[in-house]
């Protein structure tokens, strides 16, 4: 694994930010729907889909990311958007709906667009499969070793536009990576009475491509696999896809009953928790030292606090602003 200590210990920080984030945002939705949900009304309107538990997906791909590399993220997209390096404060804004946002509020939490990093995220099941497959395109015309990363869900491989964006990608070699979030559930339909098949990754067979499966939510194992299939993408050999075996902690979207899990499972992936297993694997190498790991938390709480606040003091767009930026 050709990383560096510090990229080791930023992968361990922005997962621990990524975790706090999500709790937080989760206790904020709910200002405002107690005692009767209401999910028009709080400081935090409108649907919210948290991925606490999918942290390694976000930080096992970025790790070896520039900034002018493409990623699309699905409509749980906050642990990815850390990872590429999105501005927290403008993200938060933009959930909190303020003219600080980036983009000035209007987008939410489901499309966040910031093109310092060339991220950008939809609620469309697949939709970012198109766009990652045109950036590749775009920069292997131009001559450029840029790649682009597609996140989707394990429910969005059913879909056409999963299918003919890998085989644009296949057909051409062009440099992409299919990061598959394999968290068993689309909503509350589980992944083996929608998917044939045994793994997903399996698929890319089909292609002609790599298929990579990664059991347990091993982030270690993911930035091993996610290392060759950059290098992969960057050196022209065409697209890789990733299946992740991870898990979400949250429903599907806050104020969800999840009355379709079974007793027990939340509980159970919990002992799991890959962000104490990653730790420990730090720990064991010697890449955290006393005191490391409580630095980079207490700097993953301060950066969220700030953010936070940063959010909560911005100002509301004007009613008028509804008819700017419309068209940029």
């Amino acid at each position: 694994m050709n990383l560096s200590e510090d990229r080791l210990k930023w992968a361990y920080r922005a997962m621990v930010t990524a975790r706090i984030y999500e709790e937080t945002i989760a206790e904020i939705y709910m200002e405002g729907k107690t005692p009767k949900f209401d999910i028009a009304a709080g400081t935090i309107p409108g649907e919210m889909h948290l991925a606490a538990g999918q942290e390694p997906c976000a930080v096992g791909v970025c790790a070896y990311l520039r900034d002018s590399d493409a990623v699309t993220a699905p409509h749980r997209p906050h642990h990815v958007a850390i990872a590429k390096g999105v501005d927290l404060r403008k993200m938060t804004a933009e959930i909190f709906g303020k003219k600080t946002g980036l983009s000035h509020g209007k987008g939410g939490h489901m499309h966040l667009f910031d093109r310092d990093v060339n991220f950008t995220c939809s609620g469309i099941v697949a939709q970012g499969c198109g766009p990652a497959v045109g950036a590749a395109l775009s920069a292997k015309m131009q001559g450029r070793d840029d790649i682009a990363v597609s996140y989707v869900g394990e429910g969005a491989v059913n879909q056409g536009g999963f299918h003919e964006s890998v085989n644009l990608a296949a057909l051409w070699d062009l440099g992409v990576i299919f990061v598959v979030e394999d968290n068993d559930w689309a909503i509350s339909v589980h992944r083996k009475d929608a998917a044939a098949g045994p793994r997903i990754a399996d698929r890319a067979a089909g292609y002609g491509i790599p298929g990579v499966y990664i059991e347990d939510n091993d982030t270690v194992a993911l930035l091993k696999a996610a290392e060759e299939a950059v290098d992969r993408a960057r050196r022209g050999d065409g697209p890789t896809i990733i299946q992740v075996e991870t898990y979400r902690y949250m429903g599907h979207f806050q104020g969800d009953a999840e009355g379709y899990r079974p007793d027990g499972e939340k509980e159970a992936l919990k002992e799991r928790d890959p962000i104490p297993r990653f730790k420990q694997y730090l720990v064991d190498e010697g890449v955290l030292a006393n005191g490391d790991a409580e630095k980079l938390e207490a700097e993953a709480q301060e950066t969220v606090d700030d953010a936070i606040a940063f959010a909560r003091e911005s100002e509301f767009p004007e009613p008028e602003d509804a008819l700017t930026h419309v068209f940029v």
